[in-house]
């Protein structure tokens, strides 16, 4: 059997590009891409990808260059996600709510030998590149940060006519394209096909290599893992900069889905777009479906005729929240993910026999965060001091590991990171979880966000998800403040509802009345507003250092 050898007709390089191009064949007069009036079936947009890959070849673009783009969720982001790559270069879709000093910092990373820039971000990026610009001026040595070559992405409808310098626009590029190139071959599917930078709650974004390898897989489990059929339905509420929209953008080119687009999340763009074009599918952050519970009568449409589904991730949607959702015509899934993992890594899969449980019961169920994707061959908690795993029993916390073909290549240029990243053959996440006796893991915190409070470990999780179901509560996190007896103690920052109104005697009743004395916070702060990250993630970390002074009874 060892003779037998690979050639060209057994053996393909994995990469989600093949996604497209079998769209362009097979679903070629299926609609595309839905954006503000614009309508594209497969055909167009796999021709509108290979002329802008034939451009970008005719821009000097080669092997491993990293292209940059600063742009919401319009047509020319998602399109880049094939033709950058077949071009042999990597794509870096940059948050669009950075500000200029972290844009330059990435762009001065990562090198970035192009850098696309929608209309509405053209004055931010420009901060950014003058940032750059006097680092040039600033550093007398040979390192000098690279200047991309910049590119206006214009509205594809209504074009404003902003231009940088260089006069260039996207959609001159792909009109001067040549459409019958077809991309370069993917020569090694351990290639790179994309650069994500992390968002560094507490320290500066680290740059996540994927390879084609990682990025098909990623995809084909999670379409399998989530059940997407034919013919989706997909609304893009999550942005595309997070992990490539969890490979989503590819995703729906497997299944010859429509790509429903819109530049703001909004709940009236949201339930309108569900309403008018049947959407099936959507991905969100936690914040969004509160966006969409609280929408105005106004904006809200009658979902009863089709059942939407939802993927999300992020922390453990209260029990509360799912029910509402499951009311308003929602169907979630939670899943669990980093950009380490080419997005998400675990989805909570749902049994038949769970259905007949009291919904109470089912979300409890549903706010875990499930079993591994299958392009990871393994995933544990464990123990790190030891790298023993933890018991099955739901309680004894340890650390998240994974292992598999849909991990990161490593951050790039930072060997000491990628160091501490992979052990003993696991990728170490930084979160805290238990394994149930079923297999299922849940996350319980962030590593560095467990209290420990008279020997006990605290999941500040654990404690965020009781707050959550108060009525009054819109939004919660729970930090560690020194405690002159315990070491440490729980400290619990709340944003009420608009609409309510609670005490700090009311919160601390209520919490215990609903978990145990020890988890119970010793001090409630009302705030207008969490500190959060360019994604959405609090800054714990800040929250600490206002915590540090409070007075602990």
């Amino acid at each position: 059997m060892n003779r037998l050898a690979k050639c060209l007709a057994n053996y393909v390089p994995l990469t989600p590009l093949t996604f497209i191009k079998r769209a362009s064949a097979v679903y070629s007069d299926r609609t595309s891409v839905i954006y503000n009036g614009v309508h594209y079936n497969w055909s167009q947009t796999y021709e509108r990808c290979c002329r802008l890959a034939y451009s970008l070849r005719s821009l000097n673009v080669v092997k491993n260059d990293v292209v940059s783009v600063l742009a919401p969720n319009v047509p020319a982001l998602y399109e880049m996600h094939f033709a950058v790559p077949m071009a042999g270069a990597v794509l870096n879709a940059m948050n669009t709510r950075l500000d200029a000093k972290n844009i330059a910092t990435i762009l001065r990373h990562s090198e970035a030998k192009l850098f696309f820039v929608d209309y509405e971000f053209v004055p931010l990026a420009s901060q950014g590149l003058r940032l750059l610009m006097s680092e040039r001026v600033d550093n007398n040595t040979s390192n000098q940060p690279t200047m991309p070559m910049v590119i206006v992405i214009d509205d594809i409808k209504n074009p404003t006519g902003v231009r940088l310098d260089n006069k260039l626009e996207y959609e001159q590029l792909v009109q001067d394209g040549n459409p019958q190139y077809k991309g370069e071959d993917v020569e090694d599917e351990w290639d790179a096909i994309a650069l994500s930078y992390t968002s560094g709650t507490t320290s500066a974004p680290k740059g996540v290599v994927s390879s084609h390898r990682a990025a098909y897989l990623s995809t084909v489990s999670l379409i399998q893992g989530w059940e997407m059929g034919t013919e989706p339905v997909y609304l893009w509420s999550l942005p595309m900069f997070h992990c490539n929209g969890w490979t989503f953008t590819w995703g729906v080119a497997a299944r010859g889905g429509t790509n429903v687009l819109i530049r703001h999340t909004t709940a009236d763009e949201m339930y309108k777009s569900i309403a008018n074009y049947k959407v099936t599918h959507m991905c969100c952050a936690p914040v969004v479906l509160n966006i969409l519970l609280e929408a105005k009568s106004h904006e809200r449409r009658d979902l009863a005729s089709s059942k939407v589904k939802i993927l999300t991730g992020g922390a453990p949607p209260p029990a509360a929240l799912l029910e509402k959702m499951e009311e308003f015509g929602f169907e979630i899934t939670h899943a669990y993910g980093l950009t380490e993992a080419t997005g998400p890594a675990l989805v909570c899969e749902w049994w038949s026999r769970w259905n007949e449980l009291p919904r109470r019961h089912q979300s409890r169920l549903k706010a875990r965060q499930g079993v591994s994707i299958l392009s990871l061959s393994d995933v544990d908690v464990k123990d790190t001091k030891t790298m023993e795993s933890v018991p099955r029993d739901g309680k004894t916390m340890g650390e998240i590991v994974l292992r598999g073909s849909s991990i990161m290549k490593g951050y790039l240029n930072d060997d000491e990171e990628n160091a501490k990243a992979f052990r003993d053959g696991w990728f170490l996440t930084g979160d805290v979880g238990v394994i149930h006796p079923d297999g299922y893991i849940e996350i319980k915190d962030r590593l560095k966000d467990v209290i420990i409070s008279g020997g006990e470990n605290i999941s500040s999780l654990e404690v965020e998800s009781v707050l959550f179901k108060h009525h009054a509560v819109l939004e919660a996190a729970v930090v560690a403040m020194p405690h002159p007896r315990w070491g440490e103690s729980p400290c619990a920052f709340v944003v009420l509802k608009n609409t309510c109104e609670a005490t700090e005697q009311e919160i601390l009743a209520y919490c215990k009345n609903n978990m145990p004395r020890f988890m119970v916070p010793k001090k409630v702060e009302f705030v207008k507003r969490l500190p959060k990250t360019s994604t959405g993630k609090i800054l714990k970390h800040e929250l600490r250092k206002v915590a540090r002074y409070f007075y602990t009874r």
